[in-house]
């Protein structure tokens, strides 16, 4: 195992030492794109609302970060312990449901 970001195998990559699960690759790549849309905003949104110390938009803010990393597969249960379907229908209940953060 690299120190550097190499593969660990299939379902982690190595940054510094440290094991991060990988997005779960049986997702298209169409879906992953607007998943990795919110994890931006999310994370944006939680630098912004720590510079102004606001505590909810922090808590909105991280919130949208985690339930795009629940989509993602990045969280919660290891995707690799799952049927394929039972994970697309997470990631789309987690787009679903970013979505409707937004309007």
């Amino acid at each position: 195992m690299s120190e550097t970001g190499s593969v660990d195998d299939d379902r982690w990559l190595v940054i510094n030492g440290r094991r991060w699960p990988r997005t779960d690759p049986v997702l298209d790549e169409a879906l992953v794109e607007r998943l990795k849309s919110h994890l931006g905003r999310g994370r944006s949104g939680v630098r912004a609302a720590k510079k102004t110390g606001d505590d909810e938009a922090v808590a909105a803010a991280r919130r949208r970060t985690n339930l795009a990393k629940h989509g993602l597969g990045e969280r919660g249960p290891s995707w690799w312990d799952s049927p394929e379907q039972d994970r697309i229908d997470r990631a789309n209940e987690a787009l679903n449901e970013l979505d409707a953060l937004d309007g």
